[in-house]
């Protein structure tokens, strides 16, 4: 059995650059992936995202939970309304959400996906 509880303060994330799956759809974005955690059977990954301005086509597999700490962005799922998300907005993705992500100014924000 695996530890009940993982204490993330003495993490060091290897950076992963543009480690992003999603297609690029305009602009020039370039992300950073901070991996602080990664379960045993590889389902849950949490840690912190940093993307340039620019914009994706984006198709979610995983629930994902976010906490902006910078920056400005917005969502459109398809067929629904523009989501303005900024520093300081907490939010879910749900599996199965396809859009556009839209970088306007720089954004960094911690996520869990599981």
């Amino acid at each position: 059995m695996n530890n009940p509880i993982t204490v993330l303060r003495d993490t060091v994330p290897v950076p992963m650059l543009d480690a992003c799956k999603w297609e690029r759809i305009a602009g020039d974005p370039h992300t950073v992936n901070l991996n602080a955690y990664k379960s045993e059977d590889g389902q849950k990954i949490m840690g912190t995202w940093i993307c340039t301005p620019g914009k994706w086509r984006v198709a979610y597999e995983k629930w994902e939970y976010c906490d902006f700490r910078e920056g400005y962005c917005i969502i459109t799922p398809d067929g629904g309304e523009p989501i303005h998300l900024k520093a300081g907005d907490i939010f879910i993705v749900e599996p199965g959400m396809k859009g556009t992500w839209e970088v306007v100014e720089t954004v960094r924000k911690y996520f869990v996906f599981a």
